[in-house]
C-alpha cells in the first residue's frame, strides 16, 4: 500500500503542475445544403506542403469537429460524407500570431444523389495504419477476408499466431485477451476457435492490436486483440451480404449479412454468420521412455487420425435510442451457437528395450458436442454539454452452457496378434456458466490540457461442470466414481483505476493505476469413490502503467513512446479443475487446483516515422509463469499447468508500408525474439533458451477495371511452445478481386497455404526419463470464391455508436 500511495501522489503533482495552455485549435461544423448537421463526417488534417495525413476526426451530433494541440505550421482539410462531394479546404496557418482558429460553416454539396447504391468508392483503407497506443488492422483491405472465418483472418494478421489447438498469440507472447467489440468471449482456446469461426470473415471491421493496454482495460492478458465487427454507420436503411466458400480435402463455408436502420433517434444494427466446416488432421508421435540412468526401456509410435464436422451459427441485434444529441442507451443481444461431430482412430505399436515388438493397439474416439451462448448488454452514454466530460456505464449478462459425450474404444493386441485386453467407456460432460459484469467510467477534462479518466468493474462467475465416466464392457454401462468429477467454481473481482493524460508542444505523458481484488473459491463436490476438496483464493494486486511520447520534429512526422505496464494472467476456469480427460490411451490432461496467477512487467521504446516505418523493442519479464507440464507416467503423457520459477522475452518488431508504384502496396512485418524459462518440471530442470523470428509480408495491387490482387507469404521459425521446440513453418497466400456493377460487388478468388507447407514438426524438451517427436498437418491448403454486395439507401449519418467493454476478461478464462 505504501508504493500505491507513493504512486497515487505522483500522480496528482503530475495532474496539478501544468502551467501553460497549448494552441494550436482547428474546429468548425459541417452542414448539408439543406443547412441541415452533417454526423459522423470524416475530417482528416493534412500536411499542406505534401497532404500526409497527420490526424483523422468525426463531426458529433451538432456537426462539430475540432482539433487539438495542433502544432504550427500549415494545414489543409479534406471532408467526407456518405452522399456528398469531398471537400478540400484552403490553407490554414497555425502560429504564435493564430493559436486557435474557427472556421466558417462547411456546406457540402450533394453527390448526383443520396442513394448509397450510387456511390462508387474508390478509395482504399491501408492494410495497417499505426496509432498511439494500438496497431489496426483493416480487414476489409484483405482480398481472402471473404472466404475466411474469422480464425483464419487472425492467423493473417501481422504478428498473430494461432497454434494447432487454437491457441492465439501476438508478437511471440501467449495468454492473449481476446475481444469482439471490446467485450471478451469467455472461453478456452478450443471453444474461443469454435466461436471464431462461425463468425465469417465479412463481418469483421478490423482488428485492434494492443501490446501495452492503458489502466481502464482489465489487467488481465499479456496483450489484448480487440475484434471489431461491422456497424454501418449511414443513416436509412442499408446492408452488406458475402458468400464464402472454400474447397481443400473438404468444403466449407463461411455466410454474413449485416443490416442497419437508422431513423432519427433511433438505430437499429445486426449481423448475422454461418459457418459449416469439414477438418482433418493427422498426428503422428514417437515416443521415448527412458529408466532412471537414461537407458532406453520402451518406444510407442502412435498415429492419430481426427474427423470433424459441424456448423456455427451468431447472431448479433442491437438498438441504440437517442433521446438527446448527449445522452444514447443501447441493448445489444448476441446468440452463438454450434454443433460438431468428430471422430478419432488411432494405432500404436509398442517396443521393448531393445525395439523389439511388444504389443500393438488401435483405438476410436466418437465425439458429439452442442453448445448454445446467450449474452446481454445495456449501455448507456452521457456527455455533459461542450465540456469534455463524460460518463459511461454498462452491465453484461451472459450464459454459456454445453453437453456433450465420447465414446471410446481401447483394444491391445499381442505381437502375435491375438487380444491382450479392451477397455470401453463413456465420458457425458457438460458446461454451465453464468457472468454478471457491471462497469462505469468517466473522463473529466481538467485545465491547461489534462485530461482524467476513472472507473470501476464488478465481475461475478460462476461455472458447473458435471463429468461422468461409464464403463461400456458389459451389457449396460456402469458409472465408474473413481474416474467421474463434479467441479464448481465462484469469482469475484472487483477493480477501481485512475488515468491521465497530457500533452506539450512535442511531449506527451500518460500514467495510470488500476487495482484489482480477486476472491476464489473451488469446490470438488466428491461421490462414493471420491473425496471432496475445496480452494479459496483472495488477493488483491495493483497495476501501474506509464507512457511518455516525444515527438523529433514540429509536425510530428517522427515519434518516439516508452511504456512500463504490470499485467496479471489468471489461470482458465477449467485449468483449475482437476478433472483427468482422456484423449487417447497414450494422452491424458488435466487441471490444477494450486495454479496461481502468473505477472508480467513489459518495457518498450518505440519509433515511427509517419505510417511507412514502425519499430519497437520491448523487454518483458515473467515472474509465476503458467506453464503447462508433461509427465510420463509408465508410457502414458498427462499433461497440466504448473506455476514454474520465471521467463523473459525481449522482442524486437520492425513494420515498413510502401508503394513502389501508385498500384502496389507492400506492408512487411519482422519479429525477432529471445525467449527463456527458469524453472523446474516434475524435478526436472526446465530452461529452455530460443531465439525465434517471424516474418510476414503482404504485396497488394490494384489495377484498372475494378481488379486487385495480393499475394503474401509468412514464415515462423523455431518457436516454443509448452515443453515442445516448433520447427520452422512457412506458408504462401494468393487471391484477386473483381469489383462488379458500379462497385456494389465483388468476387473474390482465393489460395491459402499453396504448398500445404504449414505443417507443425516438434520435438519435446525437458521431460523427466521420456522425449516424443511429432508431426501434425491439417486442411490448411484451399481454394476459396467469395461474393459480396452492398445494398440500401443512406440520408443521414448515423448519431450513435456502441462501445461496450465491461465483460473484458473473464469469458477470456472459460477454459
Amino acid at each position: 500500500m505504501k508504493k500505491a500511495s507513493s504512486f497515487l501522489t505522483l500522480m496528482v503533482l503530475y495532474i496539478t503542475c501544468y502551467c501553460q495552455p497549448l494552441p494550436g485549435v482547428i474546429s468548425g461544423y459541417i452542414k448539408n445544403i439543406k443547412n441541415e448537421v452533417i454526423t459522423g463526417a470524416t475530417v482528416k488534417l493534412l500536411n499542406a506542403h505534401d497532404s500526409i495525413v497527420l490526424k483523422s476526426a468525426a463531426s458529433n451530433e451538432a456537426g462539430k469537429f475540432q482539433f487539438s494541440h495542433t502544432q504550427n505550421g500549415i494545414y489543409k482539410l479534406l471532408v467526407t460524407a456518405i452522399g456528398q462531394k469531398e471537400f478540400i479546404s484552403a490553407t490554414l496557418t497555425i502560429d504564435s500570431m493564430h493559436g486557435n482558429i474557427s472556421l466558417p460553416v462547411i456546406i457540402m454539396l450533394p453527390a448526383s444523389t443520396t442513394s448509397l447504391t450510387e456511390v462508387v468508392v474508390k478509395a482504399r483503407r491501408p492494410l495497417i495504419v499505426q496509432e498511439i497506443d494500438k496497431t489496426v488492422v483493416n480487414v476489409e483491405s484483405m482480398i481472402t477476408s471473404a472466404t475466411s472465418n474469422a480464425l483464419e483472418v487472425l492467423e493473417k494478421t501481422p504478428g498473430v499466431t494461432v497454434t494447432s489447438n487454437g491457441e492465439i498469440s501476438l508478437n511471440g507472447r501467449n495468454g492473449i485477451l481476446v475481444l469482439i467489440d471490446g467485450r471478451s468471449t469467455y472461453m478456452s482456446a478450443q471453444d474461443l476457435a469454435a466461436y471464431l469461426k462461425s463468425l465469417p470473415g465479412s463481418l469483421l471491421d478490423k482488428i485492434e492490436l494492443m501490446d501495452n493496454p492503458p489502466a481502464r482495460y482489465d489487467a488481465a492478458g499479456n496483450a489484448i486483440i480487440n475484434i471489431r465487427l461491422k456497424k454501418n454507420r449511414a443513416g436509412g436503411f442499408t446492408g452488406n451480404v458475402s458468400l464464402g466458400y472454400t474447397q481443400g480435402k473438404y468444403a466449407r463455408n463461411n455466410d454474413g449479412i449485416n443490416l442497419n436502420y437508422n431513423y432519427k433517434k433511433i438505430n437499429l444494427f445486426s449481423n448475422i454468420g454461418y459457418n459449416y466446416e469439414k477438418n482433418y488432421s493427422a498426428d503422428n508421435y514417437d515416443r521415448r521412455f527412458f529408466n532412471s540412468s537414461n537407458e532406453p526401456v520402451s518406444t510407442v509410435s502412435l498415429i492419430n487420425k481426427q474427423q470433424s464436422r459441424g456448423n456455427n451459427s451468431n447472431l448479433n441485434l442491437g438498438v441504440d435510442y437517442a433521446p438527446s444529441a448527449n445522452t444514447t442507451f443501447g441493448i445489444l443481444i448476441n446468440m452463438n451457437g454450434g454443433k460438431r461431430k468428430g471422430w478419432l482412430n488411432s494405432s500404436n505399436e509398442n517396443y521393448n528395450a531393445k525395439t523389439r515388438p511388444d504389443s500393438t493397439g488401435t483405438g476410436t474416439t466418437a465425439t458429439d458436442d452442442k453448445r448454445n451462448n446467450f449474452g446481454a448488454n445495456l449501455n448507456f452514454l452521457h456527455k455533459f454539454g461542450k465540456t469534455g466530460r463524460e460518463l459511461s456505464a454498462e452491465t453484461n449478462y451472459l450464459h454459456y452452457s454445453g453437453n456433450g459425450d465420447q465414446v471410446l474404444q481401447n483394444t491391445v493386441y499381442h505381437a502375435d496378434g491375438t487380444e491382450l485386453s479392451a477397455n470401453n467407456f463413456l465420458y457425458m460432460l457438460s458446461s454451465d456458466i453464468t457472468i454478471y459484469t457491471l462497469k462505469a467510467d468517466y473522463v473529466h477534462p481538467l485545465k491547461n490540457n489534462v485530461r482524467l479518466e476513472a472507473g470501476f468493474k464488478s465481475s461475478v462467475v460462476d461455472n458447473n461442470n458435471p463429468a461422468n465416466y461409464y464403463n461400456t464392457n458389459g451389457p449396460l454401462p456402469l458409472i465408474d466414481n473413481n474416474q467421474s468429477n463434479h467441479f464448481k467454481y465462484h469469482e469475484n473481482i472487483n477493480a477501481v483505476y485512475v488515468n491521465s493524460q497530457a500533452k506539450w508542444k512535442r511531449f506527451g505523458a500518460q500514467l495510470g493505476l488500476r487495482a484489482e481484488n480477486t476472491q476464489a473459491n473451488g469446490h470438488q463436490l466428491g461421490n462414493d469413490s471420491v473425496n471432496e476438496s475445496r480452494f479459496t483464493k483472495n488477493y488483491t494486486e495493483i497495476f501501474p502503467s506509464a507512457f511518455l511520447s516525444y515527438k523529433l520534429d514540429t509536425l510530428g512526422k517522427n515519434s518516439l513512446t516508452f511504456s512500463v505496464t504490470r499485467r496479471i494472467g489468471r489461470p482458465n476456469y477449467q485449468a483449475l479443475n482437476p478433472f483427468i480427460f482422456v484423449r487417447d490411451k497414450y494422452t491424458y490432461t488435466g487441471g490444477n487446483p494450486l495454479l496461481g496467477p502468473q505477472f508480467q512487467y513489459r518495457y518498450e521504446l518505440r519509433y515511427q516515422h509517419k505510417q511507412f516505418l514502425r519499430m519497437g523493442l520491448s523487454y518483458n519479464r515473467f515472474s509465476n509463469v503458467i506453464f503447462t507440464t508433461t509427465e510420463a507416467v509408465g508410457n502414458i503423457f498427462i499433461s497440466k499447468p504448473d506455476n514454474i520459477a520465471r521467463g523473459y522475452m525481449i522482442l524486437l518488431n520492425t513494420g515498413v508500408t510502401v508503394s513502389p508504384v501508385k498500384w502496389w502496396s507492400l506492408n512487411t512485418d519482422i519479429l525477432l525474439s529471445r525467449a527463456a524459462l527458469n524453472g523446474m518440471a516434475y524435478s526436472e530442470k526446465l530452461n529452455p533458451k530460443v531465439f525465434m523470428a517471424r516474418i510476414n509480408t503482404l504485396n497488394q495491387l490494384q489495377f484498372n477495371k475494378g481488379w486487385a490482387a495480393e499475394a503474401g507469404a509468412y514464415y515462423a521459425s523455431k518457436d516454443l511452445n509448452g515443453q515442445a521446440i516448433t520447427s520452422p513453418m512457412i506458408r504462401a497466400n494468393a487471391a484477386v478481386q473483381k469489383k462488379i456493377w458500379k462497385d456494389k460487388g465483388s468476387i473474390r478468388l482465393s489460395f491459402d497455404d499453396i504448398f500445404h507447407s504449414w505443417i507443425y514438426h516438434n520435438s519435446s524438451v525437458s521431460l523427466k526419463q521420456a522425449q516424443y517427436f511429432q508431426v501434425t498437418e491439417s486442411d490448411t491448403r484451399r481454394i476459396g470464391l467469395a461474393f459480396t454486395y452492398r445494398f440500401g439507401k443512406s440520408s443521414f449519418a448515423r448519431k450513435s455508436k456502441n462501445n461496450n467493454n465491461a465483460s473484458d476478461e473473464e469469458k477470456g478464462r472459460v477454459d
